[in-house]
């Protein structure tokens, strides 16, 4: 590293705000489920267990307002844009934000879900379907969409063999994620009174 060169400029930004969207996102079904099992009846069955998701969600929602509508908004008034939109672009952002927002929404039942059987652990049984399911995902869309050059054939091996192993990867994890219940007792073992 030459004198003129700082550590900050070494990473270039994109990488950093992709290293940044993985810690929160890598911690955003934790905390969801956390809140989601601080509402009413969110961890004991009770009339308000099948809200406890929903309730959680609004926040999420309230969040998402607070970060997605007006961070942008303050930045943009602050580096003086001419405020112009296209209304394709304004479509297929709008179609963005309906998918992010569906996502964060199936996920929250989700987990929900997966807090009957896996208790306080559901996230370590959801998260990694999701997280390494979405790249699979995008990479079979983004191909559809921007086709690889040389078609499909064109592919490295390596590229395709990754995208199985990360699919394997989620399943065994997801499979046999840690359920925070005791271990079941052995056949023929009676309970003690």
């Amino acid at each position: 590293m030459n004198q003129t060169t700082s550590p900050t400029q070494m990473i270039p930004n994109w990488l950093t705000f992709a290293l940044l969207t993985v810690l929160s996102w890598g911690v955003y079904g934790i905390i969801l489920h956390k809140g989601r099992g601080l509402m009413p009846d969110g961890t004991l069955p009770g009339p308000e267990t099948a809200n406890a998701s929903l309730k959680a969600f609004l926040f999420v929602g309230i969040a998402y307002f607070v970060v997605a509508v007006l961070g942008p908004v303050l930045v943009l008034w602050q580096r003086g844009t001419n405020w112009s939109f296209t209304s394709s672009g304004m479509t297929w952002s709008f179609i963005a934000g309906v998918a992010g927002a569906l996502g964060a929404f199936t996920l929250v039942l989700a987990l929900g879900a997966a807090a009957a059987i896996y208790k306080g652990a559901a996230p370590a049984a959801v998260m990694p379907i999701v997280f390494a399911g979405a790249p699979v995902v995008n990479t079979v869309v983004a191909m559809f969409i921007h086709p690889p050059a040389g078609g499909l054939k064109s592919l490295p091996w390596q590229f395709v063999t990754g995208i199985v192993l990360a699919a394997c990867g989620a399943f065994m994890v997801a499979k046999y994620a840690p359920t925070n219940r005791p271990a079941a007792k052995p056949a023929g073992v009676a309970a003690k009174h």
